[in-house]
């Protein structure tokens, strides 16, 4: 965006006694010509910029002229105007904070970025929770952020599925993801993933602890998601697509499906054979039954077996039915 790349140009010159228009275009990854534009931007702002002709000549700054950026990069300063992460930063106990920021580097642009910086806050938006679902609730989440960054032993109590359990553990991380909030955290010698919505009680210790060197959040992340959908589809489902089943099947399967799904070429009636991975079969049979009748289940046994009863049941239930809800027969 020409506002970042403007940023990163006069950042160049501040901390460049003269700089090339070639060398500008390196630096902003953009053409001479979009410099020789850039620099007559700056110019109109009120950034005093002026150029030396010659072999040794380039673009400089008036001698003593400085931006009040305090060395802040021209992606930090978009990121701060684009992020749009109100609400995240609230949960985090960062709201005041972020704003204070994004004002001061308001006041430290000059005139016309800063026009340019409100354009970019007012045309993009972050909506971090997931489709038709409320905001999650995370009461302690300001507290795992201290604990997370200062290295300090928590002690809380866990709602998980086998009830109510008391932990202490080393906050690693937290993550947001869909609109729900995560915790890292080392346990004993594992290292555990917690919904932070379902603590119901949390203690911050003094204890300070030694973070795993060789711990990297990220990856941890990944591999967890990775770990995760394996587990969520162990069955190697065999079925026929129509064509209209193949078109579909990418706005009702997840990525990890799709990377793992087969579609072989169309045989002569038009259906596709496709491999794809799917839940146990009480879950299983739930997401191939969203295809309808553009889809059938060929193999394992098992699966098949578990598809037919399940359609024999619903057929049974709407049979046994015989008219609508009203008392009136259905419509053909």
């Amino acid at each position: 965006m020409r506002a970042g790349r403007l940023l990163k140009l006069l950042m160049t010159l501040q901390t460049h006694d003269k700089v090339t228009a070639t060398e500008l275009a390196q630096v902003c990854e953009t053409s001479v010509r979009t410099v020789y534009r850039d620099i007559d931007a700056l110019s109109e702002m009120g950034v005093p910029v002026y150029s030396e002709q010659g072999v040794q000549g380039g673009y400089k700054l008036l001698n003593g002229y400085r931006t009040r950026l305090n060395g802040l990069s021209a992606e930090e300063a978009e990121t701060l105007f684009l992020a749009g992460l109100t609400g995240p930063a609230q949960k985090m106990g960062l709201q005041s904070t972020l704003a204070d920021a994004q004002l001061k580097l308001m006041t430290a642009l000059p005139e016309g970025m800063r026009r340019e910086a409100s354009r970019l806050q007012s045309r993009f938006l972050l909506d971090a929770p997931s489709w038709f679902s409320d905001d999650e609730k995370a009461e302690h989440l300001p507290q795992l952020m201290t604990a997370v960054l200062e290295q300090r032993l928590v002690g809380m109590s866990y709602q998980s599925w086998k009830g109510v359990r008391q932990r202490e553990a080393h906050p690693l991380g937290v993550v947001l993801k869909g609109g729900q909030w995560y915790l890292v955290a080392q346990v004993g010698a594992d290292i555990r993933t917690y919904r932070v919505s379902r603590i119901e009680a949390l203690e911050l210790r003094e204890t300070v602890f030694e973070r795993p060197a060789d711990f990297h959040l990220t990856e941890f992340w990944q591999a967890s998601l990775r770990r995760m959908e394996a587990l969520q589809f162990p069955v190697v489902a065999e079925v026929r697509l129509s064509a209209t089943g193949v078109k579909i099947m990418e706005f009702l399967c997840t990525s990890y499906v799709l990377d793992h799904t087969i579609v072989e070429p169309a045989d002569a009636t038009g259906w596709h054979r496709v491999t794809m991975p799917v839940g146990n079969p009480s879950h299983g049979c739930g997401e191939l039954l969203r295809f309808g009748a553009e889809l059938e289940v060929i193999g394992p046994p098992h699966l098949r077996w578990a598809m037919e009863n399940l359609v024999s049941h619903l057929a049974q239930r709407y049979r046994s039915s015989g008219s609508a809800v009203g008392g009136e027969p259905l419509a053909e």
